[in-house]
């Protein structure tokens, strides 16, 4: 247990970074869902519809530091050759 009022403030801001990056995270794992799911139908426009929607929600991912930059450009190399494969 933190003892001084500092560090129990540290703790109150992990706490809440916490949840908030765990919405985040779920949130850029449901935009790659809805991706995976459009390709898996074959429907290539609804695909690339869902893609082109992931994107902005990836970079924001990234730029927030959620997960990292590369990670973020090999999600969205990967979803792109996925819909140009179809």
């Amino acid at each position: 247990m933190a003892n001084s009022a500092q560090a129990r403030k540290r703790a109150r801001q992990a706490e809440r970074r916490r949840i908030q990056n765990s919405a985040k995270r779920s949130e850029f794992r449901t935009a790659i869902k809805k991706v995976l799911y459009a390709i898996e139908s074959g429907e290539k426009d609804k695909a690339a519809e869902a893609y082109k929607a992931a994107v902005p929600t990836i970079d924001k991912m990234a730029g927030n530091g959620i997960i990292n930059k590369n990670r973020a450009a090999r999600h969205k190399s990967r979803l792109n050759g996925h819909i140009r494969a179809m």
